[in-house]
């Protein structure tokens, strides 16, 4: 085995960690927008009715289970370039990204209910396919920049800080810019401007341009990766490995329902602070919930080598989701008390979000011990998938409880202000993410199978694998 190329393979520089930070800052910058902005936008703005989002982010998903691997194949499936075979995208697709961004947001005046639809219905989508096109060799970059797991593992953690500040541009536009409030006293209420949010967006979009760009230059690919020849069948037999991977579905499906908790939170505690609680204090649920991953990432990775990436991850979560459990029995209408509460799950929830992406990795790289699989961008394309399938989750959920206390009209009405209507937009706030948190735990702690003992023994054979690939 050449030991001399796992060492050139290997010992990242911080700036390639911050290179790798900057890609998850601007994915972030634009998808934060779907996150934190969009929603609202389409309800408040283009007056679009519940049920209509609901559909159009299903009808999304359904068009997303195709592009999304036909994509990772045909990146699995290009030639390396000069700039590598992962890091060339970034620079290719980090503009068209950006632009297609601002395209969800922008309302040309005069439209009727059906076509202001029908354009939210090609922005939306148009944007879900660009961001695939940087995002699954973004998330295959992490395989190549480095062949150590431990490093990876950095990476993951790095790449999860770059994602929390990376959304908090889109979470400050919607907390302090874009809502502005109209009226006084008890007729007062919080209505979003279209003129502040469109410049908002334009902004942040310039800034994730920025970011992809940095990512780019920061970069560098030092494992050696090629397509694999090109068999009949292949793409198929791709697919039914990754379906027969344990580790690879128990990870997928763990990330799609954390997603979909995270986003849940997101999306819909703007309505939350805003009727149940009559605060302005959005932002602060955020950076309660996100501030722990700040304090958490100085000691993340060590915690992960020493326990393991998977113990570490799934018992966070559970404390996540008992603190859940219990917001929801104590029920207070003290908003700094609820606070204390977001703040704790942040602390339970830092872990996952910044180990997760070592977790596929790791999945990944079983898949290439065991099974031979060299397609790492249509493993991507998939995870990114199920991924993407949590927002549309999180989506239905919000859409859903808004349907049940009565948030007709793009408004709660006055009427429906009543004690149970507000109630249950409580109890669905903290049970929701609380039974979400739950299945992520059960599916890492008892499907998930790469434990400490389980990684040590995989990257021994993964660096048999490469030393044997490379040697003299």
């Amino acid at each position: 085995m050449d030991q001399s190329y796992i060492s050139r393979t290997s010992g990242i520089k911080t700036k390639d960690k911050i290179g790798y930070l900057m890609g998850d800052f601007g994915s972030l910058c634009v998808f934060g927008l779907v996150q934190s902005v969009l929603q609202r936008y389409y309800t408040d703005i283009l007056q679009i009715n519940i049920v209509s989002i609901m559909t159009m982010m299903i009808i999304a998903r359904i068009w997303d289970a195709i592009n999304d691997p036909i994509w990772g194949r045909i990146i699995d499936g290009a030639q390396p370039k000069a700039d590598g075979r992962y890091r060339r995208w970034i620079k290719i697709f980090a503009i068209p990204v950006a632009v297609s961004a601002v395209l969800m947001f922008i309302k040309i005046p005069g439209l009727t209910q059906g076509q202001y639809l029908a354009y939210a219905y090609v922005t939306y989508i148009l944007f879900g396919m660009l961001y695939t096109c940087i995002n699954i060799p973004y998330g295959s970059l992490a395989q190549v920049v480095t062949s150590s797991d431990k490093e990876r593992s950095s990476l993951s953690v790095f790449r999860s800080v770059g994602s929390t500040f990376g959304a908090m541009p889109a979470m400050a536009l919607m907390s302090f810019y874009a809502v502005k409030t109209i009226g006084e006293g008890d007729g007062a209420k919080r209505v979003m401007d279209y003129n502040r949010t469109i410049t908002g967006v334009i902004a942040i979009a310039v800034l994730c341009v920025i970011a992809f760009f940095l990512c780019y230059a920061w970069n560098k690919e030092r494992v050696e990766s090629k397509p694999a020849p090109r068999q009949k069948g292949q793409t198929w037999k791709v697919i039914g490995t990754l379906f027969k991977s344990r580790p690879f579905v128990a990870v997928s499906l763990a990330s799609m329902l954390f997603l979909a908790a995270q986003m849940f939170q997101t999306g819909y505690y703007s309505y939350l602070f805003d009727y149940y609680f009559q605060s302005p204090m959005f932002m602060v649920s955020q950076v309660c919930i996100y501030l722990p991953v700040a304090i958490v990432m100085l000691f993340a990775t060590k915690l992960g080598n020493k326990f393991g990436r998977r113990d570490v991850c799934a018992y966070g979560i559970l404390f996540a989701s008992i603190i859940n459990f219990i917001l929801f029995f104590l029920h207070t209408h003290n908003v700094v008390l609820y606070l204390v509460f977001c703040l704790m799950t942040g602390i339970g929830t830092a872990f996952i979000f910044l180990l997760v992406w070592a977790l596929a990795a790791d999945a990944i790289d079983y898949n290439e011990v065991k099974y031979g699989l060299h397609d790492e961008a249509t493993s991507y394309s998939f995870y990114s998938f199920m991924r993407k399938l949590g927002q549309t989750v999180a989506a239905v959920l919000i859409n859903s409880v808004l349907l049940k206390i009565g948030y007709t009209d793009n408004v709660l009405n006055a009427d429906n202000i009543t004690e149970p209507v507000l109630n249950r937009m409580y109890n669905s706030s903290a049970l929701i993410p609380a039974v979400l948190f739950l299945l992520v735990f059960i599916l890492l702690r008892f499907v998930y199978p790469l434990g400490k003992q389980q990684i040590a023994e995989l990257q021994t054979q993964k660096e048999k694998l490469l030393g044997e690939r490379h040697g003299a």
